[in-house]
């Protein structure tokens, strides 16, 4: 085993936590919600071991890392300027960046932004979708008696509340439910108007083979610590986003990118994401793969650890330079 080293970095006007394994050519591991560096920890490994400098950080928001309390810091160019600034702070002048969940925007973004500084991308669970005509916000489902998760966290505090109330609870839930163990639902990504955020996800009899007590604990001390607000802000940016990146409208990722996502994930199954995927190779013309894993839910590196690492691997082959 390969030792993991924990350090803090000054790095876009907050202090920054990452996990670092390896030495080689920089890869840069962004994680989703809710979650921490740790979600990476397969992949910090692997990757040291396959002659690369892994590092994960707790993102800005989460775990070590600092949670500025204003809103409208969380948007996608605070968080692509916090990559940009950690690549610089680790000595070096480029990186391949991977994310995960809410961590793929941010690797898209960063490749679509500074393809200078990233040299390729590898994205899990979302893919590339571009800026599209309307605010997201307002194309996203609901009905009488139910709204769409990411319109149930716009509102600071309610949800803030309702996750923090039981953060074991939460988390055994929310990793359960979206996971491929968990029996499938049309409406697992939808709030009731009645209820709340928790009341349509499973708490599960005992925890999947993926995920072990221990890991679970790590996500409970990290949350129970600083709460759920800093993730949450991310979604409240959404919008904003939208706004912000308008003179990226129709604009083209130009550097290497891989893509994997479970086929048993919430967050491929509507119609619409499927043909976003079928169509990705156009706003990202040096797509080099698209990888569905069966059986494997929402939590793609933690589920299927090996073939996620294999995949990455092998990606990364082809883009190797010395390390700067």
């Amino acid at each position: 085993m390969r030792p993991l080293h924990h350090r803090f970095f000054q790095v876009n006007g907050i202090r920054m936590h990452v996990a670092e394994c390896g030495e080689g050519p920089l890869v840069v591991l962004c994680h989703g919600f809710p979650e921490s560096w740790y979600s990476w920890r397969h992949q910090l490994q692997a990757l040291a071991e396959a002659g690369y400098r892994a590092v994960a950080p707790d993102m800005r928001g989460y775990g070590q890392t600092d949670a500025p309390a204003a809103v409208s810091d969380y948007s996608l160019l605070h968080l692509v300027g916090d990559m940009v600034a950690l690549v610089a702070a680790l000595g070096a002048q480029q990186a391949v960046v991977v994310g995960h969940d809410w961590g793929a925007p941010v690797a898209w973004h960063c490749a679509l932004l500074r393809p200078d500084v990233f040299r390729g991308v590898a994205a899990l669970s979302v893919p590339f979708r571009g800026r599209g005509p309307t605010l997201p916000t307002s194309t996203m489902p609901h009905n009488d008696s139910a709204v769409f998760y990411q319109l149930y966290f716009q509102e600071p505090g309610q949800a803030d509340r309702e996750l923090a109330s039981n953060v074991r609870g939460t988390l055994r839930a929310i990793l359960y439910s979206v996971s491929g163990d968990a029996p499938p639902s049309p409406h697992r990504l939808m709030v009731p108007r009645q209820g709340g955020f928790l009341s349509s996800l499973v708490d599960p009899p005992q925890l999947p083979a993926w995920l072990r007590d221990e890991d679970l604990e790590f996500y409970v001390s990290e949350f129970e610590r600083t709460g759920f607000r800093g993730g949450l802000n991310w979604y409240r940016n959404i919008d904003r986003n939208w706004e912000l990146l308008a003179a990226y409208s129709g604009a083209k990722i130009t550097v290497p990118a891989l893509y994997i996502a479970g086929d048993r994930d919430p967050v491929v199954a509507p119609p619409v994401v499927q043909q976003v995927i079928a169509r990705m190779a156009d706003p990202v013309p040096l797509l080099r793969r698209t990888m569905m894993l069966a059986g494997c839910g929402h939590w793609t590196q933690q589920e299927r650890p090996q073939q996620v690492n294999d995949a990455l691997i092998e990606f990364l082959g082809p883009l190797q330079r010395p390390a700067a």
